[in-house]
């Protein structure tokens, strides 16, 4: 799934470290990094934005509630 325009990061990765599966992000190369791993989270994060606004992301969660979850964040947020 295509997210856009993600403002309050926080309260992005608390929903992603809510998520009972596994949560990647897809790099423009193709590569998968489990956003699940504190790591991953920095190292994407520093390297994505740099205006505290994530533009776009594709992101794959497995799991049907994980799923919903996200898209119940994209809608409030």
């Amino acid at each position: 799934m295509k997210v856009q325009n993600i403002k309050n990061i926080d309260k992005f990765f608390q929903v992603v470290d809510s998520c009972s599966g596994k949560v990647e992000l897809v790099t423009g190369e193709g590569d998968r990094l489990n956003l699940k791993s504190k790591l991953s989270q920095y190292v994407s994060m520093a390297n994505i934005f740099s205006s505290g606004v994530i533009p776009e992301l594709e992101i794959i969660a497995y799991e049907p509630e994980d799923i919903n979850k996200l898209m119940n964040f994209m809608m409030e947020d």
